[in-house]
């Protein structure tokens, strides 16, 4: 059974960094795409990063090239996200899901509807 989940959400003030933390289980890491995805209040969910676990391809979506970065832990099937220079746009709840192939958007970050899996989300707040 395919699980993902994520870890590291929480308050943070605008400038601020966090760092989110995806665990997976249930497939061949290697084998498969880890993505990152957010959904704010009343609006859809669009994907943030993405990494290929087994070449460490990395996408990014345009608004937060430069200030997150995708990694990942092949020895513990993990993905982090680490956030930087946190904007008060940042918010909303952070998703992981696992792909087979990397569906690159027009802005450059993961298309959703790759998404297999998905994990139950960790609410990340920006303050002013």
């Amino acid at each position: 059974e395919v699980q993902l989940g994520e870890s590291g959400g929480g308050l943070v003030q605008t400038g601020g960094s966090l760092r989110l933390s995806c665990v997976a289980s249930g497939f061949a890491f290697d084998d498969y795409s880890i993505g990152w995805f957010r959904q704010a209040p009343g609006k859809e969910r669009e994907g943030v990063s993405a990494i290929h676990n087994g070449d460490g391809t990395t996408y990014y979506e345009d608004s937060v090239k430069g200030r997150f970065t995708i990694s990942s832990d092949k020895a513990k099937n993990m993905v982090y996200l680490q956030m930087n220079h946190l904007k008060a746009e940042d918010a909303a709840t952070y998703y992981c899901g696992e792909m087979g192939a990397i569906n690159v958007s027009t802005s450059g970050g993961p298309g959703r509807y790759g998404v297999d899996y998905w994990g139950e989300g960790t609410l990340v707040t920006v303050s002013s």
